[in-house]
């Protein structure tokens, strides 16, 4: 009984973690193709993201920070032709 308990946690882990993939991955594609997107609307997208996969993974912020924020900020520094982008309070 235990193990089939284990079975179905693994099975949600890798649910959260199909999603979270997915939810990166459209948030890059609109960050690299939706032509009318603003500089401002892309940093909050990337917010947004942070915020959802948080939810999915509690306590995972840095996790985010590290892995997948720089991904969606050198698509957001290409697109606008940034050497950088600051920090948001």
């Amino acid at each position: 009984m235990k193990r089939m308990g284990q079975e179905d946690e693994i099975r949600e882990e890798n649910r959260r973690i199909r999603h979270m993939r997915i939810l990166v991955d459209l948030t890059a594609q609109i960050l690299a193709e939706d032509p009318g997107l603003k500089l401002c609307e892309a940093l909050r997208l990337v917010e947004a993201a942070r915020s959802a996969v948080v939810r999915m993974f509690p306590g995972k912020e840095e996790t985010f920070d590290l892995i997948i924020r720089p991904r969606l900020e050198r698509i957001i520094m290409d697109r606008f032709q940034l050497s950088s982008i600051e920090p948001v309070n």
